[in-house]
């Protein structure tokens, strides 16, 4: 697994671990576990004898969405983290005597745009804008894996944890400066972030390839989930953000992050029979609240 340090990555490696599955991660630093490997993704530098003896490769590595504001150097770096990894995966699969059998490689909605008053599957076009043109780039570098490897791309809405792109919001909220982002009533693609990981290791021994929408059956708005939010901190939600502020504030991270209106759909993961544990945001943050067992969060 390739960004095992993320929230995502944390997670899943968590359900990974107890669903009986051994997982080996791709580090930046010297190896602290024999379970650590050493890699140069921004280099392309793997050794590609470590895939001879792995049935599937999960790839997650990718700079911060939710660090702000997106100057150019992090627009870059946005772009790189996310071509470079997934092209040395690619290439180390390639070289592998025995190819993986899977390939599970991060991508995300953003391949959309921003669509209001659409309904969003994996058969829909691309769309306009920054993180489409990076989601792009990112997906055509999955796609050159080994033929014989089953390649999936997920396409992941916002994940709401702890950490990822509901950290800024949680911290205004926590200050009781939150409120609607623009009108509030953008629909965001999101999912819970058990459901996240869990997607994953269903996705693991399904047989689909190429795209799959990883957000919740249930669409909410920002205003939604904002409020939800604040309510679960017992906070006010009643400072409102302009359109025009946010996007004169934070340029292409308030437009394709903050103010997107994309109503997606998971109509690929529901047929294959997966089922969400928590298919409302109400849900997905109830289950993030410190007042909720660690066991009922898990």
């Amino acid at each position: 697994m390739a960004g095992a340090s993320g929230m995502i990555g944390r997670e899943l490696t968590h359900q990974l671990a107890a669903a009986g599955h051994t997982v080996l991660t791709l580090v930046r630093r010297p190896p602290q576990t024999p379970a650590e490997f050493t890699w140069a993704p921004d280099a392309k530098i793997l050794d590609f004898r470590l895939l001879d003896d792995v049935d599937a490769v999960i790839n997650l590595s990718g700079a911060s969405l939710s660090r702000l504001p997106w100057t150019a150097g992090w627009r870059t770096q946005i772009l790189r983290s996310r071509v470079k990894a997934t092209q040395a995966l690619v290439e180390a699969m390639s070289m592998a005597a025995r190819p993986p059998q899977v390939f599970l490689s991060g991508s995300a909605v953003g391949y959309y745009g921003s669509r209001p008053g659409e309904v969003l599957t994996e058969e829909s076009p691309r769309g306009t804008g920054f993180l489409s043109d990076v989601v792009e780039q990112w997906e055509a570098a999955a796609r050159l894996a080994p033929e014989a490897t089953r390649t999936v791309l997920l396409r992941s809405g916002v994940v709401l944890g702890h950490d990822g792109a509901l950290k800024p919001l949680r911290l205004l909220t926590r200050l009781g400066i939150s409120g609607p982002l623009g009108t509030g009533r953008q629909q965001w693609a999101w999912i819970g972030l058990h459901d996240e990981a869990a997607a994953i290791v269903h996705l693991l021994t399904s047989d689909l390839a190429g795209p799959v929408n990883l957000v919740a059956p249930e669409p909410a708005t920002a205003g939604e989930i904002g409020g939800e939010l604040a309510r679960s901190l017992h906070r006010p939600f009643a400072f409102a953000v302009p359109r025009k502020v946010l996007e004169l504030a934070l340029q292409d991270a308030g437009r394709d992050l903050l103010l997107a209106d994309q109503l997606v759909r998971p109509e690929r993961l529901l047929a294959d029979g997966f089922r969400f544990r928590h298919p409302t945001s109400a849900e997905a943050l109830a289950a993030l609240s410190p007042e909720v067992p660690a066991a009922a969060r898990a």
